[in-house]
């Protein structure tokens, strides 16, 4: 495990409702990059009995917050980026049983930024495609 992933995870403990309500674990943070992944239970489901979207949004959004201030990580100072506006796209039903969330920076300016987060599932199936601008606070 990498020190600015040691970080991400004592850092983003305290986001609570991501990490203890919906079992989202943090598995990998690099300069611009986060990996997370949630183990899907009978909560994640909805009255379909699919994984709720919000389930899948929740771990997108905490995959994008540890990506755009992975330098706050770095440099330990206070988390600058929130999303300003986020799109998901949902592909498909998962079979497996862990959702897997990637990001990539598209782009990084001094005062707005866009992230694609890739939810895929174990078993490589691509589930959704979350499009997130954030905002710089300072």
């Amino acid at each position: 495990m990498t020190n600015l992933t040691r970080k991400a995870q004592e850092r983003f403990a305290h986001d609570r409702y991501a990490t203890e309500a919906t079992g989202i674990s943090i598995e990998a943070a690099e300069e611009g990059y986060a990996r997370c992944s949630m183990t899907l239970t009978p909560l994640h489901r909805n009255a379909m009995g699919a994984v709720m979207g919000g389930a899948m949004f929740t771990l997108a959004d905490l995959a994008f917050a540890i990506a755009a201030n992975s330098h706050c990580l770095v440099d330990d100072v206070p988390l600058e980026w929130v999303s300003l506006n986020s799109s998901i796209h949902y592909l498909g039903q998962t079979k497996g049983s862990l959702l897997i969330a990637e990001t990539t920076c598209v782009k990084k300016g001094s005062s707005t930024c866009v992230y694609e987060i890739l939810i895929h599932d174990e078993l490589d199936k691509r589930i959704a495609l979350v499009t997130t601008t954030g905002m710089h606070l300072n």
